[in-house]
């Protein structure tokens, strides 16, 4: 399988072996997320998950800015369409439940394949709820983390009130959420936000490094991996320990499993296929 072409040129997805990487493109609003992008993100991650091709994901954005977070001229231009349309319909209109399910931010939450972030540039609000839902970071020099959504009248809706406190701790999400704070990359990485920090110029060759040496590994492991990380966070030590044993129990009897043996005894690199 291969990864289909994007509907839209404001999401640019390129695949090279077992990686896919997803450029948010629309730089000259610093890739403001706008609602083809939204649900084209959605669908790419979905498409990339599903095919066993794809071992690992580098998400990142064009231009001098990773994301400054969700299109708010462009929401607000659509729901003023849409009021006047149910204005126009009449007041009974019914009244619709508040869905995410097939929001990007539930669906890279429930991902297994990983997700690298290369941060080349400012993400803020919901660009940086999305550097959170990735499983690992790197972050250009000259990039930064806009946690300014009190300075909005808005909340980190998009799963950052959950995240970053696990990532940081409490007491310094609090002080970055209150205090609506900018960080460099330096405090990010030494907060424990971001694995890496390295030059502009050196961003996607580092990501793509990093993706390349996951791909290189045995995908059900290195998914099963994900997925029980996933659900460790919310399992009593004794439930994940029962559920990682009856997934071992699954590789055990996968050819990937004896190519590894095989590889170890006979000290050469293995070739995983994913069966």
């Amino acid at each position: 399988m291969t990864i289909s072409p994007s509907s839209t040129d404001e999401l640019l997805v390129e695949q090279d072996g077992y990686v896919v990487t997803i450029t948010l493109n629309r730089p000259e609003r610093l890739n403001a997320i706008s609602r083809p992008m939204l649900s084209e993100l959605s669908a790419k991650m979905v498409e990339a998950d599903k095919d066993p091709e794809v071992r690992c994901i580098i998400l990142t954005g064009a231009g001098r800015g990773f994301c400054s977070g969700l299109d708010l001229i462009d929401t607000s231009d659509r729901m003023d369409k849409e009021q006047g349309a149910a204005g126009s319909a009449g007041s009974n209109r019914a009244r619709q439940l508040f869905d995410l399910r097939d929001a990007p931010i539930n669906v890279m939450w429930h991902t297994d394949t990983p997700i690298i972030c290369a941060i080349n540039g400012a993400a803020a609000g919901y660009g940086m709820d999305v550097t959170l839902l990735c499983d690992m970071r790197i972050m250009a020099s000259n990039a930064k983390l806009a946690a300014v959504t009190a300075k909005r009248n808005v909340v980190p809706e998009s799963g950052g009130t959950w995240l970053l406190p696990r990532l940081v701790g409490w007491a310094k999400a609090a002080e970055l959420y209150y205090r609506g704070r900018t960080i460099g990359a330096e405090e990010a990485k030494e907060i424990g936000i971001v694995n890496e920090i390295v030059e502009p110029a050196e961003l996607m060759n580092v990501a793509r490094t990093w993706a390349e040496e996951v791909a290189e590994n045995a995908p059900m492991a290195v998914q099963t991996t994900k997925r029980m990380m996933r659900m460790g966070m919310e399992e009593s030590y004794d439930t994940a320990v029962d559920h990682l044993m009856v997934h071992l129990g699954g590789l055990f009897q996968s050819e990937d499993f004896e190519e590894g043996l095989r590889a170890f005894m006979e000290k050469r690199k293995p070739n995983f296929t994913g069966r």
